[in-house]
């Protein structure tokens, strides 16, 4: 069942409160109001926020992002993914990687190779592959983008292929072996990423 946020209203309640009349409009300290005039305090609730998805993004990581030192072959830009250290790193160039924790393949669902990203889409909709329904006929055949679709907040395809680096409603599995072969991140991890990698992008997936 979909989560929803509800929208805050833009409410606006006025407190008035009376002091006794005092001598030559004698100063509150506090206030700084004459004593003898009406108090008015307007309290506002917060605003909604923008998007309600974006609310459901988890701010944690079990394995915080962090700036590393890099000496690898590829520049800026490139992304690399190490199956077996359960890593992905955005080259960031001068001798540093951004470096994420990732989900990858379980056993028989590793691969390696390189890809370029073809497209990226936010809070996408699941469609599973044909393979996939074969393995576990008991999935949905569509599940529209949201807080609880596997592919989280973030989806960036890799060429022409069934693989993608996305976002996760399963934070707990990151640094683990349990996806069909997708890269998988943290909602908060894959939305950094996002804003960094551009279609184009070329991914090198390392085993």
């Amino acid at each position: 069942m979909r989560r929803f946020v509800p929208a805050l209203a833009g409410l606006v309640c006025a407190v008035t409160a009376w002091a006794a009349p005092a001598a030559a409009y004698e100063i509150d300290p506090l206030t700084r109001q004459p004593l003898d005039q009406p108090l008015t305090v307007t309290v506002r609730a917060p605003a909604a926020a923008a998007d309600p998805l974006e609310a459901s993004v988890p701010k944690l990581s079990p394995i915080p992002r962090e700036t590393v030192a890099y000496s690898g072959p590829y520049g800026a830009g490139t992304i690399v993914v190490s199956t077996s250290e359960r890593r992905l790193y955005y080259v960031l160039g001068n001798g540093q990687a951004l470096r994420y924790g990732v989900g990858v393949g379980r056993p028989g669902f590793t691969w390696g190779g390189v890809q370029t990203i073809s497209m990226k889409r936010e809070w996408p909709d699941w469609r599973p592959p044909a393979q996939m329904i074969r393995r576990r006929p008991d999935l949905p055949r569509y599940m529209k983008g949201g807080p609880e679709n596997p592919l989280g907040a973030r989806a960036m395809y890799l060429g022409g292929s069934l693989y993608r680096i996305h976002g996760s409603n399963e934070p707990e599995t990151i640094g683990t072996a349990v996806s069909s072969g997708c890269i998988r991140m943290t909602n908060d991890d894959v939305t950094d990423l996002y804003t960094r990698a551009k279609v184009g992008t070329k991914v090198i997936v390392q085993r």
